[in-house]
């Protein structure tokens, strides 16, 4: 196998995972909350946005990989990127098996940090697969901002 179909193949698996772990007698919690008005506008645009992060993220990894193979620092980075997906599909399971936006908050700001240094180590490997990671480093913190609101809107789900 190419090393971007191995890329692929794991970013999908992880993706895959939290919907395998997500509580559906939660879902029914998460349905009672208040959202942004501007949220409720483009929430069916959410999947769609997730999809773009995490196909970008993919790409990114193996455009890493393929500028400089199989060394520790790359074997580093492609830990980084797992850790970033982890968290980032760790919010849906967290936030809804915990019943708290404030554990959603957390990872989701936890999530938008680590895509921030990620760019940032990657960028000395390839300028392209850092700013591939843009659309993750640009929708993150507004996924982290929206769970804030919800808040506002929802104090009691803190």
């Amino acid at each position: 196998m190419k090393p971007w179909m191995i890329i692929a193949s794991v970013a999908f698996l992880v993706s895959l995972g939290s919907l395998l772990i997500r509580p559906r007698q939660d879902l029914r919690w998460v349905k009672r909350l208040d959202l942004p008005r501007w949220l409720a506008m483009i929430q069916p645009l959410i999947p769609l946005i997730w999809t773009i992060a995490f196909t970008c993220g993919a790409w990114s990894a193996a455009l890493v990989w393929h500028n400089e193979p199989g060394t520790l620092k790359t074997w580093l980075l492609m830990g980084i990127y797992l850790l970033v997906e982890i968290v980032t599909v760790s919010y849906i399971p967290l936030t809804l098996r915990l019943r708290s936006l404030a554990i959603g908050t957390i990872i989701g700001g936890l999530g938008a940090v680590l895509g921030i240094l990620l760019a940032i180590a990657v960028s000395f490997t390839s300028v392209q697969a850092a700013l591939l990671l843009l659309p993750y480093i640009f929708w993150s913190p507004i996924g982290t901002y929206a769970t804030q609101e919800m808040i506002d809107l929802n104090p009691e789900a803190i």
